[in-house]
């Protein structure tokens, strides 16, 4: 039998007969590497221990210290165990697929019989059973027509699926974890035992159709969680139900800001709380733009479906889009419009109305525009997605030369917004080229560098993302992180070299020819209904003094107080507060806690002494402590700490 040669990491190279496994290769490093190995890396391919290896390639022994690798494997034998247990309790339900996904897996079943909590707990003790039985995981490569076979003798008909969609080339790999058997690619641990029993706990049952087409079958979906301890499992748990405290939709309804309802899915109802926050954004982030030399304008939400052709989206977006059919007085057929849902090309309109000089550019023009993007009912998930939002939009059309100034000062302005709104980190992520593009590598190398060195300018780490651009350029993302650590993507900046040239924008250089300018697509919040949806969360709905719906609670103690709360909400209110009274006829201790359930930041009681004494008793929310302070002096605090951070540092 032929030799083929293994590198390791360490540069050091060894031969090995073809065929060899990594199992193999691990036990002839060393035997305590052969008993901790649980995967390999071969070629840079993650590999399981049964695996044979043919040809030369470079290899990577993985153990548990592994975390990558180690938590593909345990989520994935975790999926298969769970399909077991399932199958071992009720042997008439039939599986599909179970995938490893973001912090777990998931299992679709066929069953009649809708699972229960009860059933979860079930399902895992029986898992945590299979997994004590340290059953060995084997695997073995089949032809198409025995796999078939096989599975359509065992009443599998969703496997027999999965087998005649698999490519003609592409071998049908069969996995046992001990008496029970998959399709699977894997790679899988080596026996049930490895499975960490104590880190792992089943979540939810939620319905999936089949192969995700709602004219097939409707599955149960179980998921799971799993880790590769016991404290990360209770850390990722604890997070959850910080998460859920946070949940915007429960703090939206709390504290009365708005709501959603079948007749205009996707659509939010503001209320006067909600729409004050909305409003306070939209006021502070005018007032930046407008300090940052941009230029407001406002475009049509309705536009014929021409100009959407010219742009191209009508046929690379058109499913996303809102479509109106309009009977036009005395026309042959029918006008075709479209709500849009982007501002982009209406923005080259407004570019295109005059003749535009070198001396205009940079021009940057902005917009609080209005659009609407058809997205599944399914994936509409309170403000976060949405069918109609408003976005913070705005394009810059100038020269290839103002690229990287123009990327600079956009990086400076978003890090003053989100360091303003509570967001003091956030990532940049570089994409680049696409396989598919337009525009020359001329033109592609200059906008890459451009981006990158607008980046070094103002900080000198961001992650590369090749291949990963728009088609028409490349772009920047940026990545807030939230009071729990959750990532957000909120702002973007990109290089659009295509739109200027399919909608005919140009401007006359200093050779008096004319040109094509540079378009930077450009936004920061992303759109207002996300971004207050995230800042929600982050405050887990105590906003800052200056977003805060209701801002201060005057409350009587005593009836005899209420002319004196009256006369202190309108003193606040004249020094700019949004002050409201509290004269009900209920005891202090529950107006306190109705309105700290509300999140209001500031509640102010009075009773006999402290209207005798000019003064009010200050509760802060979420402090028990109270402070008995003169009112002109809680006042003028208040008004200060109230302003907006562009306005304070003014």
């Amino acid at each position: 039998m032929a030799n083929i040669s293994l590198t390791f990491p360490d540069g050091a190279s060894r031969d090995f007969p073809q065929g060899v496994t990594p199992a193999e290769v691990a036990s002839a490093i060393s035997t305590s590497l052969g008993k901790k190995a649980i995967s390999a890396l071969v070629n840079g391919q993650h590999w399981d221990l049964q695996w044979p290896i043919e040809t030369d390639a470079s290899v990577a022994i993985n153990t548990m210290k592994d975390d990558g690798p180690a938590l593909e494997l345990i989520r994935h034998d975790l999926a298969h165990i769970m399909a077991r247990a399932v199958q071992e309790i009720w042997p008439d339900v039939q599986v599909t697929i179970g995938p490893v996904i973001k912090d777990g897996w998931y299992y679709d079943f066929d069953r009649e019989e809708p699972f229960t909590p009860e059933d979860l707990g079930q399902i895992e003790t029986r898992m945590k059973e299979i997994i004590n039985r340290r059953d060995p995981v084997t695997t073995e490569v089949w032809e198409r027509e025995r796999a078939v076979k096989f599975y359509a003798a065992n009443n599998e008909p969703y496997k027999v699926e999965l087998i005649e969609s698999i490519p003609g080339d592409e071998p049908i790999r069969m996995y046992w974890h001990g008496h029970w058997q998959d399709l699977c690619r894997g790679p899988h641990l080596q026996h049930t035992g490895q499975v960490p029993a104590d880190s792992f706990k089943l979540m939810k049952v939620a319905g999936a159709y089949w192969r995700g087409d709602s004219n097939r079958p409707q599955l149960q979906r179980i998921y799971g969680v799993a880790f590769q301890n016991r404290k990360q499992l209770k850390e990722y748990l604890t997070f959850l139900e910080e998460a859920e405290k946070r949940d915007h939709r429960r703090l939206g309804k709390e504290m009365e800001l708005f709501h959603f309802q079948e007749e205009a899915p996707g659509m939010v109802f503001w209320h006067p709380n909600g729409w004050t926050i909305y409003r306070e954004m939209e006021e502070y982030m005018r007032r930046k733009l407008d300090k940052a030399g941009y230029k407001e304008i406002k475009t049509p939400q309705v536009v014929d479906r021409k100009l959407w052709e010219a742009s191209g989206h009508w046929d690379k977006y058109r499913e996303n889009m809102f479509i109106t059919e309009i009977d036009e007085e005395h026309a042959n057929e029918k006008r075709m419009n479209a709500l849009k849902p982007m501002n982009c090309p209406c923005h080259v309109q407004v570019f295109n109305q005059g003749i535009k000089s070198y001396r205009d550019l940079p021009l940057r023009l902005a917009e609080f525009g209005s659009c609407h993007r058809y997205e599944a009912h399914g994936a509409l998930h309170g403000l976060m997605r949405v069918r109609g939002f408003t976005q913070d939009d705005a394009h810059i059309f100038c020269t290839e030369d103002q690229i990287e100034q123009e990327c600079a000062a956009f990086i400076d302005l978003l890090s003053d917004i989100y360091r303003d709104t509570g967001f003091s980190k956030f990532d940049i992520k570089l994409s680049t080229r696409p396989e598919v593009r337009v525009g020359s590598d001329e033109v592609w190398d200059k906008a890459e560098a451009a981006l990158e060195k607008a980046i070094l300018k103002v900080r000198n780490d961001f992650e590369l993302d090749p291949g990963e651009g728009a088609f028409y350029g490349p772009k920047l993302d940026f990545k807030l992180t939230d009071a729990i650590g959750r990532e957000w993507q909120c702002g973007t900046f990109q290089a659009d070299f295509n739109l200027p040239e399919r909608l005919d924008a140009h401007y006359i250089g200093q050779d008096s020819e004319k040109h094509r300018p540079v378009m930077l697509h450009r936004a920061i919040l992303g759109s207002f209904e996300r971004f207050i949806g995230i800042l929600i969360e982050n405050y887990a709905g105590r906003m800052p003094m200056w977003l805060a719906p209701r801002q201060v609670v005057v409350a009587s103690i005593v009836s005899d107080a209420d002319e004196f709360v009256l006369e202190a909400v309108k003193t606040l209110r004249d020094a700019g507060l949004r002050a409201e009274a509290d004269i009900r006829n209920e005891k202090i201790n529950y107006k306190v806690r109705e309105h700290s359930v509300g999140k209001v930041p500031v509640i102010l009681a009075v009773g006999q002494r402290e209207v005798e004494e000019r003064t009010v008793t200050l509760r802060r929310l979420g402090e028990k402590r109270t402070t008995v302070v003169p009112l002109d002096q809680i006042v003028t605090e208040l008004a200060r700490e109230a302003l907006p951070p562009d306005l304070a540092d003014a």
